[in-house]
C-alpha cells in the first residue's frame, strides 16, 4: 500500500510531487507508553466512595491502562483489586503474546500462540490486547474481524485503537472518511501522533473536512514534536514554503534535519543538498550516501558528483560514517 506524506498538485498545494511511503502491506502504530495516573487513596471530600464503582465501569476506565497504572489502581482498595484482577491477567496475557510475535525471551515466534493470547487478554477487556489481536488479523487478511476489535478498543478509548480503526475507513471501499476523521480527531487530542499526522493529511487533502492549511499545519507541528518522522519532513516543507506556517528557513533546516537523522531518506536527499550548496562536501556526501542506501536514485547522481572532487582519504573517511550511522529513536 501506499501513502501520500504530501499532497499532490491537485490538491491545491504548491509543491508537484513528493514521493510515496512504501508500505508492506497495511502499517499501525507500534504501542507507545501510555501516561503516568496518580491515584488517590483518600476519599474525597463530598463523601463519595469511588471503590464502590461498578465494576464493568472500572474495567472500561482501565481498558486502556499500561501495567504500571493497573498496579496503582488495584493498590487503590480491596474492590479495585478484585475487580481489576481480569486486567492484571490480561497484561500478562499481553505480554507472552508479544513475546511470541516477535520471539523474544527465548520462545520462538509463533502468530497463532500470539493471536491465542492476545484474544484471551481481549476477552478480559484489554483494548491494548484487542488493538493487538487486530493487527495480527489485519496481517493475516482477516479484516472485518480486525476492525471489530479496533471498534471495540476504539470505544474503550485507546487512542491506538480508535487510529488503526479510522485508517482502516479510510482503506476500505468505498472510504468512509466522515468516520475516519472523527476517530482520528479523538485519538490526536489524546496525544497520539501517528493520529495528527493522517489527520493532518485529510486536512491538507479536504477529504472527509474541509480542507485548512492551517490547521493540517498546526496537527503536522504536534505530530513533529512528538517525535513523528514523516511529519517533522512536512513541517520542514510549511516552513520552507510558507504554507499554514510563517515562512522561517531557519526553522525548515531544523525540521529537515531532525528527519533525516530519524531515517527520512527524502529528507536525508535534502539536506545532504542543502550541505552541499553550502560547501559542506564531507557531511553533504554522508547524508546522499545514505538516501542512496535507501534508494533515493537521485541522491547517488549527486554524491558521485561529490566523491569526484575529494581525496582518497576522505572518500574513504566518508563511507566509515555512512557505515557507523545509526538513526535517532523517533515514534514513525
Amino acid at each position: 500500500m501506499k501513502q501520500k506524506t504530501w499532497p499532490a498538485r491537485s490538491d491545491g498545494s504548491r509543491f508537484l510531487s513528493l514521493p510515496l511511503s512504501k508500505i508492506k502491506g497495511p502499517k499501525f502504530p507500534t504501542r507507545t507508553s501510555t501516561r503516568q495516573i496518580r491515584f488517590y487513596t483518600t476519599r474525597p471530600s463530598d463523601g463519595q466512595d469511588f471503590s464502590a464503582l461498578p465494576y464493568d465501569v472500572l474495567t472500561k476506565i482501565a481498558a486502556s491502562f499500561s501495567l504500571q497504572n493497573l498496579r496503582a489502581a488495584s493498590l487503590v482498595c480491596k474492590s479495585w483489586s478484585e475487580a481489576l484482577k481480569p486486567l492484571r491477567e490480561a497484561m500478562l496475557l499481553l505480554h507472552w503474546g508479544k513475546r511470541f510475535k516477535h520471539g523474544q525471551g527465548g520462545v520462538r515466534p509463533n502468530l497463532d500462540k500470539a493471536l491465542d493470547s492476545f484474544l484471551k487478554g481481549a476477552a478480559r477487556g484489554s483494548a491494548l490486547a484487542m488493538v493487538d489481536a487486530g493487527l495480527i488479523y489485519w496481517e493475516l487478511g482477516h479484516k472485518d474481524k480486525a476492525v471489530a476489535l479496533y471498534h471495540k478498543a476504539a470505544e474503550l478509548g485507546d487512542p491506538a485503537g480508535q487510529c488503526n480503526l479510522a485508517i482502516s475507513f479510510l482503506q476500505a471501499e468505498p472510504p468512509n472518511l466522515m468516520e475516519a476523521v472523527t476517530w482520528l480527531y479523538k485519538a490526536s487530542i489524546a496525544g497520539h501522533v501517528r493520529s495528527q499526522y493522517q489527520l493532518a493529511l485529510c486536512l491538507h487533502q479536504g477529504r472527509g473536512v474541509n480542507c485548512s492549511i492551517k490547521d493540517a499545519a498546526r496537527w503536522y507541528l504536534k505530530a513533529a514534536e512528538g517525535g513523528y518522522v514523516r511529519a517533522m519532513y512536512n513541517v520542514s516543507l510549511c516552513y520552507s514554503s510558507g504554507e499554514g506556517l510563517v515562512r522561517s528557513n531557519q526553522l525548515a533546516r531544523k525540521w529537515m534535519k531532525r528527519a533525516a537523522d530519524r531515517g527520512h531518506t527524502k529528507a536525508q536527499f535534502e539536506h545532504g543538498l542543502a550541505l552541499f550548496s553550502e560547501g559542506d562536501m564531507m557531511k553533504a556526501v554522508v547524508y546522499l550516501e545514505l538516501a542512496s542506501r535507501a534508494g533515493e536514485r537521485a541522491a547517488a547522481h549527486v554524491k558521485n558528483v561529490i566523491l569526484q572532487q575529494l581525496s582518497a582519504t576522505s572518500r574513504d573517511r566518508v563511507m566509515l560514517l555512512a557505515d557507523n550511522w545509526r538513526a535517532l529513536p523517533s515514534s514513525r
